[in-house]
């Protein structure tokens, strides 16, 4: 009996590692997607930060209805990701402070490449800093390509960090929110006119910063529109 049990145990054992052993006959991915997030006005990279915008892919070439999948951009308006499947994909920029564009249809494979172009809800115009010991000074005005239907402004923000990835995801908090402008208001010619002051104040002597400002809209994702990063040498 005891024979014939451990035959049957090695047999059950021997069919298992034969099962998990064979190989996966699906190819992995094979394909590349990447581009560039363009301001429709400068036609520059679009000022955001790391996941400030998703790229949003549905492969069509799948389902009818795909489970979407996501790209975040990085903190230079661009995007890429080299693990996809080649196939026909829906191609979308969400999620982001920026007016609502359509999505492109294109065929993927090997290394494509596709840039979009958006309308930001707000610009930081006329930006300029100083330091005056170890308080740092930004000031700017706002700008809206499109007032029609945008919805109301909450806040002007500064961000600071010890490096040039800065953004609402990556800043010293002790230098943001309690130096914040709140705005809570539609857009007016009131906001339009006004001059922006904020001050950053006890930076850390004989540190270099990095810092910018962003400015945001009571929609979905509340994300910032972005000034460029500036340097900021504390003696």
């Amino acid at each position: 009996m005891r024979k014939i049990i451990s035959g049957l145990f090695l047999l059950l054992a021997t069919t298992l590692f034969t099962a998990c052993s064979k190989e996966d006959n699906y190819d992995g991915p094979d394909a590349a997607f990447k581009g560039r997030l363009l301001d429709n006005d400068s036609k520059e990279n679009f000022l955001t930060e790391t996941g400030g915008v998703q790229i949003r892919l549905e492969e069509l070439s799948w389902s009818a209805t795909p489970t979407p999948q996501y790209i975040p951009s990085k903190y230079d308006g661009s995007f890429e990701d080299t693990k996809l499947f080649s196939g026909h994909y829906r191609v979308t920029p969400v999620n982001g402070a920026f007016w609502p564009v359509e999505g492109v249809e294109l065929d993927i494979s090997g290394t494509t490449a596709q840039d979009f172009t958006l309308t930001p809800y707000l610009r930081i115009t006329q930006f300029e800093h100083q330091l005056e010991g170890t308080t740092l000074i930004m000031r700017c005005k706002l700008s809206a390509p499109k007032t029609a239907g945008l919805p109301r402004l909450l806040d002007i923000k500064p961000f600071v960090n010890v490096d040039d990835y800065v953004g609402s995801g990556a800043t010293i908090s002790q230098y943001t929110d309690p130096n914040k402008v709140d705005i809570n208001a539609g857009w007016s010619a009131d906001i339009a006119g006004k001059t922006y002051e904020i001050r950053v104040p006890n930076l850390k002597s004989g540190r270099t910063f990095y810092a910018r400002l962003g400015a945001r809209v009571d929609d979905s994702y509340k994300q910032f529109n972005y000034s460029p990063v500036i340097e900021v040498k504390v003696p």
